[in-house]
């Protein structure tokens, strides 16, 4: 109990008898110590004494598919920065190939008596992928928020960025340069963004070939098999789902001793970092992550402080950010 005490006071940064007074229920310590020490016992993975059991914690679930991709680190640090400041804290679950999945995270996360829990890249974004950690959470009365383009009927509220805009502005930029073959390299299938995107492509072009699309695994390499199928197919510029997958695409291109931008042009999706730093520095369509992570945090507060938050979806505006790797189409 002795080193229970130092070892939570001194991650708060108050004294042992401020905790014991917490832990005991009595007066003279402010609502805002009172919620620190008890998210310290969460996070330190401490029982809370019996009195206290009933109360959620608050902590927050942070659920992410990879840390890989630049992308989710970038809405992590906003979204636990903004939990931060509301007095929330934030835990990272991160999947792992043949580690611990979304539903064991889910899981874990209920023990905790988490106060909610956001996801961002998870599988609600897919059709055909399993979602009855989902239900569980509605059924515990769970807030949750999710981060872009979900399939329907979960019944939680999404912040999203607009990826028929996205798709809109690149196909025009490259339309622009002289590109009459555009090709897509999306997500899988059921994949709801990519749906999306395509969806977009259709209204804008009026007609994408079917061998002008192609899907992979949300990776460089992944890009990077399907950009070699869509260039033997004569695609020259090229609209991809994320940025690792439009840096596969200029590695598929290179490999084949086609220059970029003066051969394939390659426009990504996020802009995460260091894609000004690429060569040649990548022009891609921007997620306003600021903006996005802010409204997750507002949407998820307010349901933990009891406000009735409808299920809807948010759409942001993204913003095509022109660099090097998009240029004149080439000449036949």
């Amino acid at each position: 109990m002795t080193r229970r005490l130092a070892v939570v006071a001194k991650k708060v940064g108050v004294s042992e008898a401020t905790v014991s007074r917490v832990l005991n229920g009595k007066p003279g310590v402010s609502e805002a110590t009172r919620q620190a020490v008890l998210s310290a016992l969460d996070v330190l993975g401490y029982e809370r004494p019996t009195q206290l059991r009933g109360e959620r914690a608050r902590l927050v679930g942070l659920v992410l598919p990879e840390l890989q991709n630049p992308i989710f680190p970038a809405f992590a640090e906003v979204i636990g920065g903004a939990l931060a400041q509301l007095g929330l804290t934030p835990v990272l679950c991160t999947q792992t190939r043949g580690g611990v999945s979304e539903a064991d995270y889910v899981d874990l996360l209920l023990q905790q008596q988490v106060s909610g829990v956001v996801f961002a890249g998870g599988l609600y974004a897919q059709a055909d992928a399993p979602h009855d950690h989902y239900r569980r959470l509605a059924e515990r009365n769970i807030p949750v928020v999710l981060v872009n383009a979900a399939i329907e009927h979960l019944g939680f509220p999404a912040v999203s960025c607009d990826d028929a805009v996205a798709v809109e502005q690149a196909w025009r930029h490259l339309a622009s340069l002289g590109h009459e073959r555009i090709g897509l390299v999306l997500g899988p299938g059921d994949h709801m963004p990519s749906a999306r995107k395509l969806a977009a492509a259709r209204a804008v072009a009026g007609e994408v070939p079917e061998e002008h699309v192609a899907r992979a695994m949300f990776s460089i390499e992944g890009g990077h098999a399907a950009a070699s199928r869509l260039i033997e197919r004569g695609v020259t510029g090229f609209i991809c789902a994320s940025d690792p997958l439009a840096l596969g695409v200029v590695r598929a291109a290179r490999r084949k001793g086609l220059d970029v931008p003066g051969r394939i042009s390659v426009v990504g999706y996020d802009d995460s970092a260091l894609m000004n730093c690429t060569e040649p520095p990548l022009t891609t369509v921007r997620q306003p992550i600021e903006a996005m992570g802010k409204a997750v945090v507002e949407l998820l507060n307010a349901q933990i402080s009891g406000s009735a938050v409808a299920p809807e979806e948010l759409l942001f505006e993204p913003e095509l950010v022109v660099r090097g790797s998009t240029a004149q189409a080439p000449r036949s």
